[in-house]
């Protein structure tokens, strides 16, 4: 029988200044297994992918980005290739001889199978990353962000997140998705990692260490990228800034997903989806709602332009825009701007933050 995926957890823990005792800090374990995880397996890997690329493809570009449809559109085999169950080589191969068989009429479908590969591809790159300097574990990828958010650490804040109790219907259902089976697709990992990063002025250190012991198919290169690209440390890549109302305005309209997933909003009516904290106590204390909804614990918006405002400061400074220079050195990808001609040097590029929906 098929063993439980188990999510594999940090090795080494960066500890925000606190009080608090040390044992308060850490996660209680390391690992993590989620009642409605993917199962573990060979054939389970095997039957996934074959399932991904004969049907489910067809929506990958579609539908990856809300939580809703993301479950069924993206291939679900990260947690397969993170575990060693499928390798990646016979994944780019299967994917490719498959994409050689469909019609020419079958256009939606290669498309799928086609950006698919474009992540494939970005896996191996982002691995790569973390294997040329490790340290981008621990340390952010430009020192000149170095002390921006450490002394702020609020551990409340970190606790709140944690436990899904953020105010934010849209964090707080996916964090309870995540609890629950171990996955999230890369969007909402993103709004996630945003919300720490900005309003809630969270390092990405401790974040990224929870989000590990929480991940099943954690993957060291990409997860420590990504949270750093996230949160604006890496000194090259474009501020994205993830505002959790108008993600669940855009991906989730009608609350299907927040209200599966925080069986309280259930009760919350249409008017209230997505700013709940808004509704009249009258009407909380009829619906029996005062002891569910948590209040935001902060202004979303004086919060989030406060925190832009702190990081694009920090990046005018002289001594952070002259150390970009190294930085886009050791991490930019590098590809001809014109593939098809002869060039003299690779011109380099600062890519975007990209989706790892698989």
């Amino acid at each position: 029988m098929a063993q439980p995926i188990q999510a594999l957890g940090p090795l080494h823990f960066w500890r925000p200044p606190s009080r608090k005792p040390l044992d308060m800090l850490a996660p209680s374990h390391l690992t993590h297994n989620p009642p409605l995880r993917q199962h573990g397996g060979r054939e389970k890997a095997l039957d996934t992918l074959h399932r991904f690329l004969h049907a489910r493809s067809i929506g990958y570009r579609g539908g990856m980005s809300s939580p809703l449809s993301a479950p069924d559109a993206c291939s679900r085999l990260s947690a397969y290739l993170a575990h060693g169950c499928i390798s990646m080589r016979e994944v780019v191969q299967q994917t490719r001889a498959h994409m050689d068989q469909l019609p020419p009429q079958a256009a939606r479908h290669r498309a799928g199978l086609t950006a698919f590969l474009s992540r494939l591809h970005w896996h191996c790159h982002f691995i790569q990353k973390l294997e040329s300097e490790p340290a981008i574990e621990w340390r952010n990828m430009h020192r000149g962000y170095d002390g921006l958010r450490e002394q702020d650490f609020n551990l409340a804040h970190f606790e709140a997140l944690k436990a899904a109790r953020t105010g934010w219907p849209m964090v707080d259902a996916c964090v309870t998705m995540l609890r629950e089976t171990g996955w999230l697709n890369f969007r909402m990992r993103a709004m996630l990692v945003s919300v720490a990063a900005y309003p809630l002025w969270l390092h990405w250190r401790p974040v990224g260490e929870w989000l590990a012991t929480q991940f099943l198919d954690y993957e060291p290169g990409i997860h420590w990228s990504q949270l750093q690209m996230q949160s604006g440390t890496t000194g090259i890549n474009t501020t994205r800034v993830y505002n959790p109302v108008k993600q669940a305005q855009d991906h989730d309209p009608h609350g299907r997903f927040v209200r599966h997933w925080l069986p309280h909003m259930r009760q919350v009516p249409d008017t209230w989806l997505f700013e709940p904290w808004l509704m009249p106590q009258h009407l909380q204390t009829q619906l029996s709602l005062r002891d569910h909804l948590a209040a935001p614990l902060v202004d979303l918006a004086t919060a989030t332009r406060e925190s832009k405002q702190r990081l694009h400061d920090r990046r005018q400074q002289p001594e952070v825009r002259a150390g970009k220079k190294a930085v886009i050195e050791q991490h930019a990808s590098r590809k001809p701007l014109h593939p098809r001609k002869k060039t003299t040097a690779p011109q380099v590029t600062v890519q975007q933050q990209l989706g790892f929906d698989f």
